[in-house]
């Protein structure tokens, strides 16, 4: 079976009236003799190209999720058809091919066998587009079973859930780290600025673009920003630094293409990292990209830009439009890419896993043995788990008040004042639901914090017994 990915380019000459209903990107599933039917009618790969058609609208916004349920259909296809059964076979075949899948995928052959995560993920994909098709009308009955329980969610709430008896229990990583406490986050950003853990350069450092990593990485702990978002946030959309330093962190809004689902947000970023991140831009950057001669395919060039849009090629673009794909080929007046991060001789740079899987792997042989594998995401859970400790210890809302009490008249500073600090939290990650912030306080060592705020502001010994008696039930 072939996995392809829909472009419309040229469509016209394609000899059909109109354009093809398919986004562009869409992954396309077809078999390798390039039919769609046969003498026994329609095949499967046209059920299956119809149910991600409609991922967009059914749930699943983003373009790695159809290409990840794409590739699950294409090797459950596959296996199936090299067995012969058919996808939409009788019951009790396709669940004897699924029982042979999962021999084949958790303890068959070692370049066939998958994680117990990636399998769940694989059932459960399966599952989704069986439950489609049952509604459809291609088949009459599901190949899965499945169970109905409860759960309790780290809000306490206990749902009722349909638990795929084909899912396997994978072990709990109770030892690895998610985020990064403080002293942890700052060794990382010492080392990606080839300095040791005190701030001093260390002399057995050979890398380069120590500024540029470390302002980039700094910018992405302080924001929560997802590696799209970081990789592909442009030059101009970064906020410019005020005019004098300030404890209440500086709004940085986000352009939906770049964003999960496309659904656009605004997070913020605090003073001392703005001031790295523009220290970046006025000096490493600057002598990196002046006179470069970098040129993309297909460029987009950048003139009279602003902090809102830009003339490219000629006409007048918002920033907030621009696809990553449109991002990677800007050039900017002086020459040199229109992304914020840069590498030697002007292009975009865009390999953080890279520089972040390194780095953790220079800390953990130079300075901690016990430091965790660091990937791009980290940073934003680190950032959730920060955040979340000032906004419970009132240090953002203190530092508004005094903004405010100095004449202020920042809506930032008013919101912080007013807001709780879990939907605060909700709204600068982005999650469509406070059950899925919910979760970080689950992650985060909540009764410390609570304690700890709840001493600094002076309780009366009776309230502390009454919170920690509160703490230790809930231990228990």
């Amino acid at each position: 079976m072939i996995l392809h990915y829909f472009d419309p380019a040229g469509w016209e000459d394609w000899g059909l009236a109109e354009r093809p209903l398919l986004r562009v990107g869409m992954p396309v599933l077809i078999d390798d003799d390039l039919l769609f039917e046969d003498e026994s009618g329609v095949r499967p790969a046209v059920a299956m190209n119809r149910w991600l058609r409609e991922l967009p609208v059914s749930g699943a916004p983003a373009p790695k999720t159809w290409l990840t349920y794409a590739q699950v259909l294409k090797g459950w296809s596959e296996f199936l058809t090299d067995r012969g059964i058919g996808v939409f076979d009788e019951r009790a075949r396709v669940r004897s091919g699924l029982s042979m899948y999962a021999e084949y995928r958790l303890s068959g052959p070692l370049e066939a066998r998958w994680a117990a995560g990636s399998w769940n993920l694989a059932v459960n994909t399966l599952a989704a587009f069986y439950r489609w098709t049952q509604t459809e009308g291609y088949v009459q009955d599901l190949p899965f079973s499945f169970v109905r329980q409860s759960i309790t969610r780290p809000d306490g709430m206990r749902p009722e859930i349909n638990r795929n008896l084909a899912a396997v229990r994978g072990a709990k990583p109770h030892a690895r780290r998610r985020y990064l406490e403080q002293p942890y986050a700052e060794l990382l950003l010492h080392a990606l600025a080839g300095n040791d853990p005190d701030g001093a350069p260390d002399p057995t450092f050979r890398g380069r673009e120590t500024g540029r990593n470390a302002a980039v990485i700094g910018l992405a702990l302080a924001t929560g920003l997802r590696l799209t978002e970081f990789t592909y946030l442009t030059v101009f959309e970064v906020p410019p630094l005020p005019g004098r330093r300030t404890d209440v962190p500086i709004p940085l809004v986000l352009a939906p293409p770049t964003t999960k689902g496309s659904k656009g947000r605004a997070t913020w970023i605090d003073y001392e990292a703005l001031a790295r991140t523009q220290d970046y831009i006025a000096w490493d950057r600057s002598v990196t990209v002046d006179g470069s001669r970098w040129m993309p395919d297909d460029p987009l060039v950048v003139e009279d830009p602003t902090g809102r849009g830009a003339r490219i090629n000629g006409s007048f673009r918002r920033w907030h439009t621009l696809t990553p794909a449109e991002r990677v080929r800007l050039v900017c007046p002086g020459g040199g890419s229109g992304l914020l991060a840069v590498r030697a001789g002007g292009g975009p740079f865009l390999d953080w896993a890279t520089v972040l899987r390194r780095t953790a792997a220079r800390i953990r042989e130079r300075f901690e043995p016990g430091f965790p594998h660091v990937h791009p995401h980290v940073m934003r859970h680190s950032f959730a788990m920060a955040t979340l400790e000032r906004l419970v210890r009132g240090y953002y809302r203190q530092a508004a008040r005094v903004e405010l009490d100095t004449g202020g008249d920042d809506a930032m500073a008013l919101y912080l004042t007013k807001a709780d600090p879990r939907l605060v939290l909700r709204e600068l990650l982005g999650h469509s639901s406070a059950a899925v912030t919910q979760v970080y306080l689950h992650l985060i060592d909540t009764q410390r914090i609570y304690r700890d705020a709840y001493t600094a502001v002076g309780m009366a010994p009776a309230a502390q017994d009454e919170a920690r008696a509160e703490f230790d039930d809930s231990e228990v």
